[in-house]
């Protein structure tokens, strides 16, 4: 008995770490909702406006809604680019102390604009460029995200990468798709403060 009991415990041992290390059903619920609110609220924010409104800007180190939407599409991509960089590197065998809080720390965070956060200059809008292109752009990278997270069975909690800014530090697969959906959130906040500035353009 207690010989045929070892193969049966490592059985079980294994099956435990793979449970804990995939997204559950209401997590993927979750990512998913935000992941198409947070999309659908930028395409309704930027819906019919004129080529005035989407260029306007406050002031000359602010960004106008056409920039908001451009580094949308030049960021996502690369913040998809850590959920695969996470999966092909191995478990991180700290996953769980790593990574524990920091899904109530990216909502928080991400979603508090009190503080400036500077862009990195790959993801920088260069301005110019059309609504119609700079939306395509950014559906397209979304649809590649949404589809990864309704059809994923990694065990995405386990995989780790590290992120530039120490106050996130490393994040799991999971956390990663929740920074996307959190980050573009913050930028719907910015289009809309953009359309209540004074002097935004009435059409």
């Amino acid at each position: 008995m207690l010989v045929g009991a070892r193969p049966v415990l490592a059985k079980t041992r294994s099956n435990g770490f793979v449970s804990a290390t995939l997204i559950n059903q209401s997590e993927r619920d979750h990512l998913v909702k935000r992941l198409i609110e947070s999309r659908d609220n930028v395409i309704t924010s930027t819906d019919q406006l004129s080529a005035e409104q989407w260029t306007f800007r406050q002031n000359k180190e602010s960004w106008s809604i056409g920039d908001n939407v451009e580094h949308l599409g030049l960021v996502e991509p690369i913040l998809f680019g850590q959920v695969t960089s996470a999966l092909v590197s191995g478990v991180n065998p700290n996953w769980e102390e790593a990574t524990a809080g920091k899904e109530s720390l990216l909502k928080e965070k991400l979603l508090d604009r009190s503080t400036r956060r500077d862009a990195p200059n790959a993801v920088l809008p260069v301005g110019g460029v059309q609504p119609a292109y700079a939306l395509r752009v950014f559906k397209e990278h979304r649809d590649v995200s949404l589809q990864f997270t309704l059809e994923t069975v990694k065990p995405l909690k386990a995989h780790t990468a590290d992120h530039r800014r120490p106050v996130y530090g490393t994040l799991n697969a999971y956390q990663w798709l929740l920074f996307i959906a959190y980050h573009t959130l913050r930028h719907v906040e910015q289009i809309e403060d953009v359309t209540r500035a004074p002097g935004f353009p009435d059409a």
